[in-house]
């Protein structure tokens, strides 16, 4: 298989992983301290596309599972997909300035996550902030965001780390090489 083609067909594969990871969590009623706060593990997928393909590959995975996951949820331009699509191209465009740190050994894979977490969050925050005009929404809110910030950053690179060894070894039997 071509090397493009078998790119774009393991792409096809990430994103249709990110959709079902998003619309299983969006449905499961997760105890969760603070409204709306969701454990983010569809980022995984998009941080595992950053580490194989590059910056460019993450960003489409995380634009398609917020276009298609809406699409499934029934929320497409509405205002939960305008918060998923800010935190899902900050939180991508993080964690691809973070990974460019961890390939140098600066930092790890969980820190890339925790970041990458707080840039989703922060940016969530902000665009509601601006869309009913209150500051005060960035001062009371987001201290706790940030905060959970850290355990679901975590966990999710720590979910991420193991992914991305089996599934380069897959790549590898595959014949790709699963190099960016």
């Amino acid at each position: 298989m071509r090397p493009d083609l078998f790119k774009m067909t393991n792409l096809a594969v990430l994103v249709t992983f990110a959709v079902v990871i998003h619309t299983v969590e969006a449905a499961l009623p997760l105890p969760m301290p603070v409204p709306g706060v969701r454990l983010g593990l569809a980022n995984m997928i998009t941080l595992l596309a950053i580490l194989l393909y590059g910056a460019r590959s993450g960003l489409v995975v995380a634009v398609l599972r917020t276009v298609i996951g809406s699409l499934i949820g029934g929320t497409f331009l509405g205002f939960g997909f305008w918060l998923g699509l800010a935190g899902g191209v900050t939180c991508t465009a993080v964690m691809a300035l973070a990974a460019l740190l961890m390939k140098k050994g600066y930092l790890s894979i969980i820190s890339v996550s925790v970041l990458g977490a707080a840039a989703h969050n922060l940016a969530q925050i902000a665009v509601a902030a601006a869309a009913i005009g209150s500051a005060a929404l960035l001062r009371g809110y987001l201290p706790l965001l940030l905060l959970l910030a850290v355990p679901t950053g975590f966990f999710t690179g720590l979910a991420t780390f193991y992914l991305e060894g089996v599934t380069r070894r897959v790549l590898r039997q595959a014949g790709e090489g699963g190099a960016a």
